[in-house]
């Protein structure tokens, strides 16, 4: 059974659809929910959910990057995570923490990758005159949003899309892809996944 950790930084929806999805015949359990914010919405949902928890405030490391990581190391490698999910967690990892876990370190991307890597994934795709978005999920690399693609899913942009709207479709397919990539993923599977929403018209 493969040990899973998930890093977050706001309110956890991702973290828990994976969270709810490990269980029964599922290769992995989660061991570990931390966040760079003490106040993320999602450690008190984790909790509540008998999961261990962690947070280490990056705010007071003042740009202290490294200082930063080295508590956050610490906690994640008292839970000895064999995966480590990022779920929506808003830091930048320094090449050398990505290196602890390489090839173990999965994150969500919420565009197509290659398109869009960093912010405002949703507003650049209307921008662009996309015909379809959605997200990513990949291995973390040293490279920001460049590892190699895990699986992704796919919605129409529709006429009537603003960035909001767009992101809520978007974020229902993550709910779907991550733990369908992870469940693959914990089992050794590096096979390509890719999802298709039907057109909400």
């Amino acid at each position: 059974m493969k040990r899973i950790a998930i890093l977050i930084s706001g309110g956890g929806s991702n973290m828990l659809a994976l969270v709810r999805s490990m269980t029964g015949d599922h290769p992995g359990r989660p061991v570990l929910v931390a966040s760079n914010d003490p106040a993320a919405g999602g450690l008190a949902r984790a909790t509540a959910l008998g999961i261990a928890t962690a947070a280490v405030d990056h705010h007071v490391f003042h740009g202290d990057r490294a200082g930063f990581e080295a508590e956050l190391l610490a906690h994640i490698e008292a839970a000895r995570p064999d995966i480590l999910c990022l779920a929506g967690f808003m830091r930048i990892l320094t090449p050398q923490f990505v290196a602890r876990f390489e090839g173990r370190m999965l994150n969500i991307h919420p565009s197509l990758l290659p398109k869009y890597p960093g912010l405002r994934t949703h507003q650049r795709a209307i921008e662009a005159g996309d015909h379809e978005a959605g997200c990513t999920v990949h291995e973390v690399t040293a490279e920001l949003d460049g590892g190699p693609i895990l699986g992704q899913a796919r919605v129409p942009i529709l006429p009537a899309d603003d960035a909001g709207t767009l992101a809520a479709r978007v974020l229902e397919q993550e709910h779907r892809l991550y733990p369908a990539v992870l469940r693959r993923f914990a089992a050794g599977g590096r096979i390509r996944l890719d999802l298709t929403s039907k057109p909400a018209f």
